[in-house]
């Protein structure tokens, strides 16, 4: 005992040490200004402070975490290194599991694509993989990237951890009473079930698998328009997969480390991590390593222990055996006291395609006497055909309702997909009849469109117009751009109906039309017409252009007269023949 405390104690200071250096190398790296003090704790000027968040916020439920941290030194491998030395461990720590670093690689590539300012690196996903399983306890997965047996945290009952009662009815970890944490990232069920991703391509979202688990860990990184390179939000971005300040060092401490460099590794040689956030034991409570908690049978929760049976070893069903104590009831939570769901004064949500609502989704929660709740997760869930996404482009958002017991949705952003969808709001972790909200997406329109340039087309009958008709449509003053435009050579300006003669374009096959539909302004809200051509019609003639929204502009074309043939020459009156006086 003596010596496991003495190297708990000399490990303790190393690692401390590890820590400042570490976070200290990252601090001068990415935040100028930042500082970090005595206890390897950073800070800087801008929004480091740990958010006020619910546990079941987090990713993680805020569960425990392996708290081993890099060796001091570099992590490239020492070529000259001998067996057990210090070189051995650098190297070692610095081997990634082959299939566990092609994900976090994949799903850096991914990110890159689909939200290219997020700057997501792969030695960030690979830091919390060190942290929250060892990188899926080194590499045991199989070739498409499951884990050979499931990862599972502690059930988050209450007792020396955070309390989230069951939200999967078992379906991710096997237990029906509360949640675990699922998974090489350790995603509790309610986070996975919105920020579940198919990173491996077969068409399933499994937490246990490390191509989707990695991919939504880089999505839920990135939620909110977070830029990973700024160390304000790189710091925002970790603390929300697990509140907790000592968490954010360690996984800093990791992502310098792998920053330095790295290596693949065989899948299921990797370094195993000892150490745990909860090794201190609660009363009554092993603690055990991600992984080691079995699922829960039905009725029964994870890891309860049987109670002694009067006949079993040791009792000898003497009735003087102490009687074992049940636990005391535990206290409803804010989500228990919920009966139901109020619409908070959302006001009507419409938009434009490609614009963000206006209006924002508003829910209060309340007891059966109407009073307000705070402290409730309330999941915000699009539905409909509709591709119209939350601020930072997800489809189910959650947020904590207030000490008014409102939760507030993130801004809507219409998508391109016209008509109506909804907004279902539904409280997290119970049963209770959720509010549904219709919301609308309009067709882009514009309010006016003006001819680019100053002369109105002209051309001479029987040609073509050299200068093309150029317009920009705007809607309240600013570009309105992706507008359907049609263009119609009309009669008059009183007569719409289509003119058989005069101006006209050519379709494919080079037949003339006077009419055109499917044209868009492009971003900037300019269109350019195709080229016009006239028949031998002389005059003015109108062309007009109408979008969705009621802009209408008549552009005036003029046909001048084709130049009349010279006459030939008199030969009676060639100079040539004329007799001579």
């Amino acid at each position: 005992m003596a010596a496991h405390i003495g190297r708990r104690l000399r490990k303790g200071a190393a690692t401390t040490a590890v820590a400042a250096a570490a976070v200290a190398a990252l601090s001068a790296s990415q935040a100028p200004g930042a500082t970090v003090d005595d206890q390897g704790r950073q800070s800087t000027g801008d929004a480091t402070s740990a958010p006020d968040t619910a546990a079941d916020d987090s990713a993680t439920g805020n569960s425990p975490y392996y708290t081993d941290l890099p060796p001091l030194n570099s992590p490239n491998p020492s070529p000259s290194a001998g067996s057990g030395d210090a070189g051995d461990q650098r190297a070692g720590e610095a081997g990634i599991p082959a299939t566990v670093l092609d994900a976090y690689k994949q799903a850096e590539a991914t990110l890159r694509e689909k939200k290219p300012g997020c700057n997501l690196p792969w030695q960030l996903l690979a830091a919390i993989g060190k942290v929250e399983s060892g990188q899926a306890r080194g590499g045991r997965v199989t070739a498409d990237g499951t884990t050979v047996t499931p990862i599972l945290g502690p059930q988050l009952d209450g007792n020396g951890f955070a309390l989230i009662r069951d939200t999967d009815n078992g379906a991710y970890d096997g237990n029906r009473m509360y949640d675990q944490a699922v998974g090489p990232m350790q995603f509790i069920p309610s986070t996975w079930d919105w920020a579940g991703r198919d990173g491996n391509g077969d068409g399933r979202k499994d937490p246990n698998n490390i191509y989707d688990a990695a991919l939504a860990a880089g999505h839920y990184l990135c939620r909110f328009d977070w830029d990973l390179s700024q160390q304000g939000d790189l710091r925002k971005a970790i603390l929300s997969y697990n509140n907790s300040t000592d968490y954010l060092n360690t996984v800093l401490s990791w992502l310098e480390f792998y920053r330095r460099g790295t290596h693949e590794i065989p899948d299921g040689t990797g370094a195993l991590p000892v150490d745990r956030s909860d090794d201190t034991a609660r009363p009554g409570v092993t603690p055990s390593a991600p992984g080691t908690t079995p699922p829960a049978r039905p009725g029964k929760p994870s890891g309860s222990r049987p109670s002694p049976s009067p006949a079993a070893p040791g009792n000898g069903g003497s009735p003087s055996t102490p009687p074992v104590t049940p636990p005391p009831a535990t206290p409803p939570t804010p989500t228990d006291t919920v009966h139901h769901l109020e619409d908070a004064g959302t006001g009507t949500l419409t938009a434009m395609a490609g614009h963000t609502f206006a209006e924002r989704v508003s829910t209060r929660a309340e007891t059966e006497a109407g009073k307000a709740v705070a402290k409730v997760r309330i999941r915000f869930t699009l539905v409909g055909d509709t591709d119209t996404t939350f601020t930072g482009g997800e489809t189910v958002a959650t947020v904590t309702t207030d000490a008014s017991g409102v939760a507030v949705a993130p801004a809507l952003q219409a998508g391109e997909r016209t008509g109506a969808f909804a907004v279902q709001a539904a409280v997290v972790g119970r049963s209770v009849k959720g509010v549904p909200y219709k919301a609308t997406v309009t067709a882009r329109a514009a309010d006016a469109l003006a001819l680019a340039g100053e002369k109105e087309p002209t051309c001479v009958a029987g040609g073509e117009f050299a200068q093309p008709v150029q317009v920009k449509a705007t809607y309240r003053g600013e570009a309105a751009g992706k507008v359907a435009v049609t263009a119609t050579l009309v009669t008059s300006a009183d007569d719409p109906a289509e003119n058989d003669k005069g101006p006209y374009f050519k379709d494919a096959d080079g037949k003339a039309v006077r009419s055109l539909t499917g044209l868009r302004t492009d971003a900037d809200g300019q269109l350019t017409l195709p080229k016009l051509y006239a028949d031998d019609t002389a005059g003015t003639f109108l062309l007009r252009l109408t979008t969705a929204g009621g802009a209408t502009l008549d552009v005036k074309l003029t046909v001048e007269p084709a130049a009349a043939p010279s006459p030939e020459p008199d030969p009676s009156t060639d100079p040539s023949e004329t007799p001579a006086a």
